[in-house]
């Protein structure tokens, strides 16, 4: 069933896209305030992954663990994008993306969605 999911963002996740999603009506959770500042990734892939949220990230190393925890079938649920294309597009792009993921029927049919940002 489509819908907002909740999120869990790495500290990589700009403040911008974490006000934007919550003026949304996104509930999110951001790792630094969660964890504290440069926490190891397991430590906040793990913490996402039993609160039962969406982990966002554009971390290329959130990227490879994810890969590890499908080769060993460790069910979670994450949003990545490359960090670079943040820059090249307006917040509400991003923003928009979110809402784009939500209105699908089986976004996460498999663990990892990539955030498509159109220009």
């Amino acid at each position: 069933m489509p819908g907002r999911f909740p999120l869990f963002t790495d500290e990589n996740i700009d403040g911008p896209i974490i006000r934007g999603l919550r003026q949304r009506g996104w509930d999110v959770l951001h790792a630094t305030r969660e964890l504290g500042e440069e926490t190891k990734d397991e430590p906040l892939f793990r913490l996402a992954a039993s609160l039962g949220r969406v982990f966002v990230s554009t971390d290329r190393h959130m990227l490879q663990l994810a890969k590890k925890w499908l080769e060993v079938n460790r069910p979670f649920r994450m949003i990545w994008w490359e960090q670079s294309q943040t820059h090249r597009v307006h917040l509400s792009v991003v923003l928009d993306a979110f809402e784009d993921l939500a209105a699908q029927d089986d976004v996460f049919a498999y663990p990892v969605a990539y955030l498509k940002l159109r220009k």
